[in-house]
């Protein structure tokens, strides 16, 4: 009778540990009286690991740029600009970080919903402020603290009103088309609208592009994820995997072609403004992801993506983030910005002045 009784005892120890460890929808590393934004064990891990794909992407930004930026403007669209890039280190090292963020990325797309993740993946252009003032020898200003604050109200005050849950449904074949084909026309049409116009308008119509196609990518990656925990078996008689291999290539070539056309301010701009908003408008459509409703909780998110909008675009025309130059001006350019930096009025020697970094427009910020 001991025995039984002692087993029945560690064999409900053991249920009670497997439930608050394990990790499927709905459970929780503890118990919670409500649902509170940061009470579900799953979203905080999605939270960190996005984070952490923000950074490495920062990162990747900045050596993909040194890669490209020297390539000849004839190379747009073409498998010349790749050729160039693959000859440059710096821009392989970055390729292989890419490799390791699409793979965080992919297991923060496991733990949480695609409305969730791709939001926070805007924190990119705070990674990389850092980035480029501490190894470049920029420092922060008004515009970037004003830009940094803002997101990150924007960002909290999102999550906040909207507190997105669900996002496990899988797509039916009908909506994976009509999502493919809604894709196909968006980007080409940006691609198209980038073939003409000035150098910041076309980085920014790449940069439109590859937004899109990278959100629809992150949508194919949590598929896949998903299948995954189906069994291998089942992966490969789906097709989401196969579309995520050229729906992946597509968008590295259209970031180079966005990272070359053009100011970085622009690109990065559209970039990481649209990305989240089409995550979030394939998270509802796709995987049946679901926000609160009703005017009050519609108003505050709507308020709450315009302020993370506005912060995105102030801190993304900030010069320090911008780092990239018109053509013919290399005082723009990434490669040598520490040996060129000059103490400017009131400046520690080493550090470059901001005001003295052209802007978008190819002008001095001061402008």
């Amino acid at each position: 009778m001991e025995d039984r009784s002692a087993g029945r005892l560690t064999g409900r120890s053991a249920a009670v540990r497997k439930a608050r460890w394990q990790s499927g929808p709905g459970l929780s590393r503890r118990p919670c009286n409500a649902r509170p934004l940061f009470c579900d064990y799953n979203v905080v891990v999605a939270y960190l690991l996005a984070a952490l794909a923000a950074f490495i992407n920062a990162l990747v930004s900045v050596l993909q740029r040194l890669g490209v930026e020297t390539a000849p403007a004839s190379t747009t669209l073409r498998l010349s600009l790749m050729t160039h890039a693959f000859r440059r280190g710096v821009w392989l090292i970055g390729f292989v970080l890419s490799l390791g963020q699409f793979a965080v990325i992919a297991t923060a797309l496991r733990f949480g919903e695609l409305s969730i993740v791709q939001p926070i993946l805007t924190t990119e252009l705070l990674f990389l402020l850092l980035i480029l003032a501490v190894w470049f020898r920029y420092r922060l200003g008004w515009r970037e603290w004003l830009g940094s604050v803002t997101i990150v109200i924007g960002l909290g005050g999102f999550f906040l009103a909207a507190a997105p849950k669900g996002g496990h449904a899988i797509p039916t074949s009908n909506q994976w088309l009509v999502a493919y084909g809604v894709l196909f026309v968006v980007v080409g049409g940006f691609i198209v609208a980038a073939l003409r116009g000035p150098r910041w308008w076309r980085a920014a119509s790449f940069g439109a592009a590859t937004a899109v196609s990278a959100a629809f990518t992150a949508a194919l990656t949590k598929a896949t994820t998903t299948y995954i925990t189906q069994g291998w078996g089942h992966v490969f008689t789906h097709a989401q995997p196969y579309l995520l291999g050229i729906t992946g290539i597509g968008t590295l070539f259209l970031l180079q072609n966005a990272l070359h056309a053009g100011p970085i301010t622009a690109s990065r701009t559209t970039l990481v403004t649209i990305n989240p908003l089409v995550s979030i408008a394939l998270g509802i459509t796709l995987f049946a992801e679901k926000l609160r409703t009703g005017v009050l909780w519609t108003t505050l998110e709507a308020v709450a993506l315009a302020v993370l909008i506005v912060g995105v675009v102030v801190l993304a025309r900030s010069p320090l983030v911008a780092g990239t130059a018109v053509e013919g001006q290399d005082e723009e350019m990434l490669g040598g910005a520490r040996s060129r930096a000059v103490p400017g009025p009131g400046l520690m020697p080493g550090i470059p002045s901001i005001e003295a970094v052209p802007s978008v427009g190819g002008g001095s910020a001061a402008d």
